[in-house]
C-alpha cells in the first residue's frame, strides 16, 4: 500500500510541475508574440533578434567562395550553379551602387537596382513570393566588394523578426512576474487542494471508523477500494473481530456469573452441611456415639474435598489459560496410565457398576508427557461421559498409534445436541444432563481441552442425539 501512496504523491508532484512548466511556456510564447507585434510598429530604434534557420544562413555565407570574376566578368562556378540548383535557389550579384551585375535562376518580377533601403526591406520584410525567403551574403572581388541575394524556395523555412525594447522587456517582466507566480499559485493550489482532498477524504473515513471502534461501534464497513484499499480491508477485519471478540466476552461473562451463581449455591450447600456438624459435634451438651462422630466426619471431610476440588479446578485452569503452568514430561506407558484411569473410576463405590471397556492391542505405548496432567484430563473425559448418561450406557476407551497416537472415548448414550457441542469446552460450561448428584466446577471439559492443546494434541468431539459420543484425542 505504501507504494501505492507513494506513487500518488509522485505522480501528483509530476503532473503540477509538468502543467506549471506548459502554462508557463504557452505564456511566454504568447507575451513574446504580442510583445514583438507592437514592437514592429515602433518609431525608436531597438536591437534586433533574428530567429532563422541557421544552416540557410550558413550556407549563404559559404557560397561568396562560389561568386568569381571570370574575363572581367561577376560570375559563379559550376559547383556553385549545382548548388543552387541542389537547394532549389536563386542569386543575384549587385555591385556596390545596387545595380545586378549577374544572375541566375532570377525569378520574373524582381528589381534590378536597389537603394540602400531597398537592401534593407529585401531582406528583413519584402518576399519575392510566399514560398521563397531571401538571404543576403557579400564577396570582395579586387577592389569591389560585391553583395548578393540568395532566395530559397523552401516552404518550410520562415523567418521571425523580434524587436525588443529592453525597457517594455523589464516593465513586461515585473508585470509577467506577478502573473506567473499567481497563475503557478493558483495552479498548484488547485491541484494540491484535488489531491489533498483524494487522500483525507478516505483518511477522515479511516480515523473515524478507528474512534468508533474505540467506542465499541463495531458496525463498521467501508467499500474495499482506493489506494486505502488495504487499510479500508483490515479496519473491516478488526471491526468483524472485535464484534467476534465482543460477542465471545459477553457470552463468557454471562455463563460466568451463572457459574458463579451455581458455584456458590452448590458450595453454600456443603459449607451449611459442614457448618451445621461442626456446631453439633462441639455442642458440650450433647453425647455422641462413636458411629455417629464417624459418619459426620466422613460428611464433613466429602464436603470439604468437593468444595477444594472446585478451587484447584478454578486455579488450574486459569494456569492453563495463561499458560503459566510448567509442564513436567516424562516418558510414561499410555495403555498402563489409562488402565489406571478406569481402575480409579471403577473403585469408586458410586460407578462400580457402570460398564467401562479399555480397547488395546498393546501392552505398552511410551510417550513423553506430564503424567499427572493428562491423567486428569482423560479422566474428566471418561468422568464426563458417565455423568452426562444412563447407569447402562456402555464406555469404550481404545488407543491406536500410528504417526500420531490416537485415543478415542466412545459410548452409546444420549448425545450431545450440536449447540451444545459448540460450548462443551468452554468454561464454566455444564451440560443439560447433568444429575444433581454430579453437579462439579463446570470447568473439567476446559481443563481437558487445554491440558491436550498443551502436549501439542487435539480434541475432536461428534455427536448424534439418541445414539452415542465419540471424542477423539490425538497426541
Amino acid at each position: 500500500m505504501r507504494w501505492r501512496v507513494t506513487g500518488s504523491y509522485l505522480l501528483s508532484i509530476v503532473i503540477a510541475i509538468m502543467l506549471v512548466i506548459v502554462l508557463n511556456i504557452i505564456v511566454f510564447v504568447i507575451m513574446l508574440f504580442t510583445h514583438a507585434t507592437h514592437a514592429t510598429h515602433a518609431t525608436h530604434d531597438a536591437p534586433i533578434l533574428k530567429i532563422i534557420e541557421s544552416n540557410k544562413e550558413q550556407f549563404t555565407r559559404e557560397f561568396a567562395q562560389h561568386v568569381i570574376m571570370s574575363q572581367g566578368q561577376v560570375s559563379i562556378s559550376e559547383e556553385g550553379k549545382q548548388l543552387l540548383a541542389a537547394n532549389n535557389a536563386w542569386i543575384q550579384v549587385l555591385q556596390e551602387n545596387g545595380e545586378e551585375v549577374y544572375s541566375y535562376r532570377l525569378p520574373d518580377g524582381v528589381q534590378k537596382k536597389y537603394t540602400p533601403i531597398d537592401i534593407i526591406q529585401m531582406y528583413k520584410y519584402r518576399e519575392v513570393n510566399v514560398d521563397t525567403n531571401v538571404f543576403i551574403g557579400s564577396q570582395q572581388l579586387g577592389q569591389i566588394e560585391y553583395s548578393y541575394f540568395i532566395g530559397i524556395v523552401d516552404r518550410t523555412i520562415n523567418r521571425l523578426i523580434v524587436t525588443l525594447d529592453f525597457d517594455n522587456i523589464l516593465y513586461m517582466f515585473k508585470v509577467g512576474s506577478l502573473f506567473f507566480i499567481s497563475i503557478n499559485g493558483f495552479v498548484a493550489l488547485l491541484i494540491g487542494y484535488l489531491f489533498s482532498s483524494r487522500l483525507s477524504k478516505p483518511l477522515n473515513l479511516i480515523i473515524e471508523g478507528v474512534r468508533g471502534l474505540a467506542g465499541k461501534k463495531y458496525d463498521i464497513h467501508y467499500a474495499v477500494k482506493g489506494i486505502y484499499k488495504d487499510v479500508f480491508h483490515n479496519v473491516n477485519l478488526l471491526s468483524q473481530q472485535l464484534k467476534a471478540t465482543e460477542a465471545d466476552r459477553r457470552r463468557l461473562d454471562q455463563m460466568r456469573e451463572e457459574w458463579l451463581g451455581n458455584i456458590s449455591h452448590d458450595i453454600k450447600t456443603p459449607l451449611a452441611s459442614i457448618q451445621g456438624y461442626a456446631e453439633l459435634m462441639a455442642d458440650p451438651n450433647y453425647q455422641f456415639t462413636n458411629e455417629e462422630i464417624h459418619e459426620y466426619a466422613h460428611i464433613i471431610q466429602k464436603k470439604s474435598l468437593y468444595m477444594k476440588e472446585v478451587m484447584e479446578d478454578l486455579s488450574l485452569t486459569t494456569r492453563l489459560r495463561n499458560k503459566q503452568l510448567i509442564l513436567h514430561k516424562k516418558r510414561v506407558n499410555l495403555v498402563r496410565l489409562l488402565r489406571d484411569v478406569v481402575i480409579d473410576i471403577l473403585n469408586d463405590p458410586q460407578y462400580a457398576e457402570r460398564h467401562i471397556e479399555l480397547k488395546c492391542d498393546e501392552k505398552r505405548i511410551d510417550m513423553e508427557i506430564d503424567e499427572t496432567l493428562l491423567r486428569r484430563a482423560f479422566n474428566n473425559l471418561i468422568f464426563n461421559a458417565i455423568v452426562h448418561n444412563s447407569p447402562d450406557t456402555h464406555i469404550i476407551v481404545s488407543i491406536q498409534h500410528d504417526d500420531k497416537m490416537l485415543i478415542t472415548i466412545e459410548d452409546n448414550g444420549y448425545g450431545i445436541p450440536k449447540e451444545e457441542l459448540d460450548k462443551l469446552f468452554d468454561r464454566y460450561y455444564r451440560g443439560t444432563n447433568t444429575g444433581e448428584l454430579h453437579k462439579g466446577s463446570g470447568l473439567g471439559m476446559a481443563i481437558a481441552n487445554d491440558a491436550i492443546a498443551a502436549h501439542g494434541g487435539q480434541i475432536e468431539i461428534t455427536s448424534e442425539v439418541g445414539s452415542g459420543t465419540k471424542i477423539e484425542v490425538r497426541l
